[in-house]
């Protein structure tokens, strides 16, 4: 084999070759276009082809396709180091929780799947399973974090299936298996196995919406809703009272659409747990209760009272998400008696390639900031008034989210609206009661904008999984890839949630707002 050839089969691995070619085309062009037809137009380009590479998932990861067009955007100069070292700073909480509390969520996996494993084989009901995820979704997001209350859903989930795989697979719940490969699964099991990951397909996307739908309703949902309400001088309460008017029935209508798209089975929705997996699971748990020793038992009590402390630490914001993740991982390791360095590094593994393809697209997100690829759309914005401003606050918010990163746009958006209302900014918080008629009514819109950036970039960007980091976390997970949940099926299965929440918000913010 020659040197070219060997760099070719090299060159991002096992990819398909029109794979290969297109990120190669995509290289070659970006720098010939940034000098002839400009930053502008190369930037929003650059944002579709790394669009493309998260598209791509299941047959690349994107970090190392997209990672390359990220560093080659930093070496043609549209965007620099100290620009990219700019956005991971200003989103390291971020960074921080990937890095210890999905680690943290690793050390809790017996006790969740021993939790969730009696609810589903308890719960026959498709409908009543699917409100379940989304409720708890919901309800967990608006005084936990997305990021984590997904983690926790991808752990349970995860688990059902290697319990099922390992069993199609001829063994035995307890033995070594790879999940990843169908090669020995049994053929009596195949036509269920399919079945099963629709389901978890079904319930994997139910509980991802419900965490938008609970993350835009309170201050500490989404890592953007603080940095809105610190600009505004909101509090808990005022945050969840100001936004209450958009959140309350588009947390209403989500929670109708996930039960009419289990009821009528609408556009990939309605896939059961076949009785055979069922079988498998009760078995399972029956099998726990009879092993069940002194050991084991003191192993889930200790898992079980480091969640209490997990949400208390989280509702309160006893410190930052990341640091209680480290916390949660301190505790379970010693109370345990996981002390193996091996054994603990097990954990980090999920996290890591996630953490550092979020870097990466941080650098695409200096790329939007250093080119100001959202100012035409910003100044179009800012130029309207009255419920014509709101709605179109709400719809630009909500399709810029969508393809980038609404922690960012909310920064970008809020920081122009706090400057084009600088006079009233100092009013705000104790010194509302100076301030005149004219400005309290100032004051009252730019709260009005306010909750119009919340609700844009929180539940249009539902609608790929590029829009928020909860969802990206979850097309890039171990899990994905063996429940067959791409892209493309993420947006498929998102859609009539967009559909329905996107309008219920556009509308709620012209009429109710």
């Amino acid at each position: 084999m020659n040197l070219s050839k060997a760099f070719t089969n090299n060159f991002l691995g096992h990819a398909p070759r029109w794979y290969k070619n297109t990120i190669l085309v995509f290289l070659v062009i970006n720098p010939i276009l940034y000098y002839t037809v400009g930053h502008f137009i190369t930037g929003w380009l650059l944002i579709l082809e790394f669009i493309f590479t998260l598209a791509m998932a299941l047959k690349c990861y994107p970090l190392p396709a997209g990672g390359l067009l990220a560093l080659e955007a930093v070496v043609i100069g549209m965007t620099d180091p100290k620009s990219v070292y700019k956005e991971v700073v200003l989103n390291f909480p971020v960074i921080l929780l990937l890095m210890f509390m999905v680690a943290g969520i690793y050390f809790m996996r017996e006790g969740l799947l021993f939790l969730f494993s009696r609810l589903l084989t308890k719960i026959r009901s498709k409908i009543a399973i699917s409100l379940l995820f989304s409720f708890l979704g919901a309800f967990l997001s608006a005084f936990l974090d997305a990021l984590t209350v997904t983690a926790v859903i991808i752990t349970v989930a995860y688990g059902f299936y290697n319990i099922y795989h390992k069993v199609a697979s001829g063994k035995h719940f307890n033995d070594e298996s790879n999940i990843k490969d169908d090669v020995q699964v049994k053929d009596e099991h195949r036509k269920d196995l399919e079945e099963f990951r629709a389901f978890l397909r079904n319930i994997m996307m139910h509980g991802a919406v419900g965490t938008a739908l609970g993350g835009a309703t309170t201050l500490v949902g989404e890592p953007q809703n603080l940095l809105i309400g610190n600009m505004v001088g909101w509090h808990f309460k005022d945050f969840f009272i100001n936004c209450a008017p958009v959140s309350i029935p588009v947390l209403i209508v989500g929670i109708t659409t996930c039960f009419l798209l289990e009821k009528f089975k609408i556009l990939g929705y309605g896939h059961k747990m076949p009785e055979n997996v069922r079988k498998i699971l009760v078995d399972y748990v029956e099998e726990q209760n009879k092993s069940f020793d002194t050991k084991m038992k003191m192993r889930l009590i200790v898992q079980a009272i480091t969640g209490v402390i997990l949400v208390i630490a989280l509702a309160l914001h006893l410190a930052e998400v990341g640091l209680i993740g480290l916390m949660v991982i301190v505790l379970l390791t010693a109370f345990n008696g996981i002390i193996d360095e091996h054994q603990i590094g097990h954990a980090f593994e999920e996290a890591l390639p996630f953490t550092a393809l979020l870097v990466v697209f941080f650098t695409i997100v200096a790329v939007i900031h250093t080119n100001h690829l959202f100012q035409p759309i910003i100044d179009y914005v800012l130029g309207l008034e009255g419920t014509k401003q709101l709605a179109a606050y709400y719809l630009a918010n909500g399709a810029l989210s969508a393809i980038s990163d609404n922690v960012f746009v909310a920064t970008v958006y809020m920081s122009e609206t706090v400057n084009y209302f600088k006079d009233v900014i100092p009013l705000i918080g104790e010194n509302l009661h100076k301030a005149t008629p004219e400005q309290l009514e100032k004051i009252k819109q730019l709260w009005k904008l306010a909750v119009s950036i919340n609700m844009g970039t929180n539940i249009p960007s539902v609608a790929t999984p590029n829009g928020q980091a909860a969802f990206l976390f979850l097309l890039t997970s171990a899990l994905a890839p063996v429940i067959r949940l791409s892209y493309m099926e993420m947006v498929k299965l998102a859609f009539p949630y967009t559909v329905t929440m996107t309008i219920t918000g556009l509308l709620a913010t012209i009429y109710f707002l």
